[in-house]
């Protein structure tokens, strides 16, 4: 829900997500690869579950930044009060004004 309050620049840093999830991909993947080399299965497979989780990253990260800016209300946009249901229903207790 929009309360109003909301930053009116805010934006998601993907572009340092993307090359912190690079940069963690390039360590754990030689990681998983020095201890499988060294016989240190354990290891090597937290690596390797870990390079996997940072490449999962990569492909929401790139998926999207393929979308493009999305329409951001700006102040003049009021906050608006949400559907409660098909039928008319009464908002929840603590958002009633008692006279």
């Amino acid at each position: 829900m929009r309360t109003g309050n909301e930053p009116v620049t805010a934006r998601s840093a993907l572009r340092l997500r993307f090359w912190l999830s690079v940069w963690g991909l390039i360590w754990c993947g030689g990681a998983a690869a020095v201890f499988a080399l060294v016989s240190v299965p354990v290891l090597a497979g937290v690596c390797a579950a870990l390079a996997l989780i940072a490449v999962v990253d990569l492909a929401v990260i790139v998926h999207r930044m393929r979308q493009g800016a999305h329409f951001q209300p700006g102040r003049d946009v009021p906050p608006y009060e949400p559907v409660y249901g098909a039928r008319r229903q009464r908002p929840p207790r603590h958002l009633h004004h008692h006279p």
